[in-house]
């Protein structure tokens, strides 16, 4: 009778031993778990993601049910380890240290570590696995729990302590959608990731950092001569033409070069002609995010859109293409007007306009010029020198040597930049 009990209790402390390995790697799985991957298998329609969510939607239950089955388990093996030491050994309390030591290693190795291994490694399979028993386990515990839950609040209520309960409605910030579409390089081309890399950023990026500038603007004077005016549409880089009066200040409205065709073909047409060919101008307000502003063209059906600042002045313009190739890359054909020429030199330097925007330096050649007020290397060369510098004049910007080659019209219009330099 006494082997038959002794018996019973070892085989009792081993599934104990496993009922709290168990709540272990259910705790582990539950925490390490991707919400949305989860919410992804929720979506299709998975009966164990259904039950695990529904599970996580109250944390505080399921922390408690865990924990509580988790310390009644261990305080039942140490128990029954005790029993079986007085069986065997007697009422030594060296044996009945030396087996509490002993048990406490034990749970440790094969109910703490190794299934809290296990479940991180493996978070999906552990959870959806253990969802099933947890959910029964936690009606059985619930009265014990709703008890030690309410002191917890309670407590919590106290010290003015804010906790979210449902864990399962967390939303994902940018920065986190940036790194998910870093980590899963080995699921995408890289050029793939890129733009996707591009998108999530797009909502940081204002019209004024991607517009053609003022002094690039293909436009068309309304006042010009017919024979002026059929040169210029003859010989334009662009199907959207903005129109102007006078100034480019007063913009009239914006043409579409294949509307205009059939003037061209005609010696004797009017401006007046021309100008009922023209739609509306849009104007756009130079701090527009990019994202919003892909919404916009979107929604009114329009490809082009003259940005203004504060006071109304116009600084350039932006089309549909600017904002796509932020996206894709550069795919569209611009004018010589519009072209940055970067030209590499046999020491490793490059000769650059003076009008290259300073995201395009970052973004096809990896540099790290800041991106505040300036837009172009012109514009961060004379913000740095509070100054319009003479030829020949060196300065260093972020760790890159520059060197002033030319200078016109109070602008830099070439200069040298030089590989960076290595911080020590």
């Amino acid at each position: 009778m006494d082997e038959f009990s002794l018996g019973t209790l070892f085989v009792a402390l081993i599934v104990i031993l496993i009922f709290s390995g168990f709540f272990s790697s259910s705790e582990t799985s539950m925490m390490a778990l991707n919400r949305h991957r989860l919410n992804h298998l929720v979506r299709k329609g998975n009966r164990s993601a259904k039950l695990t969510a529904s599970l996580l939607a109250h944390t505080d239950r399921l922390l408690g049910s865990i924990l509580f089955g988790n310390t009644l388990a261990n305080v039942a093996a140490a128990a029954v380890t005790q029993i079986i030491i007085l069986r065997l050994l007697g009422a030594s309390e060296g044996w009945v240290l030396a087996g509490t030591l002993g048990i406490t290693f034990v749970i440790l190795i094969f109910s703490e570590i190794m299934p809290k291994i296990i479940a991180s490694s493996h978070p999906e399979r552990v959870a959806l696995f253990s969802s099933y028993p947890l959910a029964v386990l936690i009606k059985l515990f619930h009265p014990v729990v709703s008890v030690a839950t309410a002191i917890v609040h309670y407590v919590l209520w106290l010290f003015r302590i804010k906790v979210q309960t449902d864990q399962s409605k967390h939303k994902m910030s940018m920065e986190e959608l940036r790194m998910l579409v870093l980590e899963s390089e080995q699921f995408l081309p890289h050029r793939h990731q890129k733009m996707l890399l591009n998108l999530v950023d797009l909502g940081r990026i204002a019209v004024n950092d991607v517009m053609v500038p003022r002094n690039q603007i293909e436009a068309l004077d309304i006042g010009a001569a017919p024979e002026v005016l059929r040169e210029q549409l003859a010989t334009c880089h662009h199907t959207l033409l903005p129109v102007y009066e006078g100034a480019l200040d007063n913009i009239v409205g914006i043409l579409h070069v294949r509307r205009a065709l059939v003037l061209m073909q005609r010696e004797d047409f009017s401006n007046g002609e021309l100008r009922e060919l023209l739609h509306d101008p849009y104007f756009i307000p130079s701090d527009t995010a990019l994202l919003s502003q892909l919404q916009h063209f979107q929604e009114r059906h329009f490809r082009l859109g003259l940005v203004v600042d504060e006071y109304g002045e116009l600084l350039g313009l932006v089309t549909l293409e600017n904002i796509l190739e932020e996206i894709v890359g550069d795919f569209t054909t611009q004018s010589p007007a519009q072209t940055g020429k970067l030209l590499r030199q046999k020491d490793g330097s490059l000769l650059v306009e003076g009008s290259t925007p300073l995201r395009d330096l970052n973004r096809k050649l990896g540099m790290h010029f800041p991106l505040n007020e300036a837009k172009t290397l012109n514009g961060l060369i004379l913000e740095h020198l509070q100054d319009i510098p003479e030829a020949g004049t060196s300065l260093k910007i972020v760790d890159y040597p520059i060197e002033i080659i030319q200078t016109q019209d109070r602008v830099v219009k070439v200069a040298k930049i030089f590989p960076a330099l290595s911080k020590k």
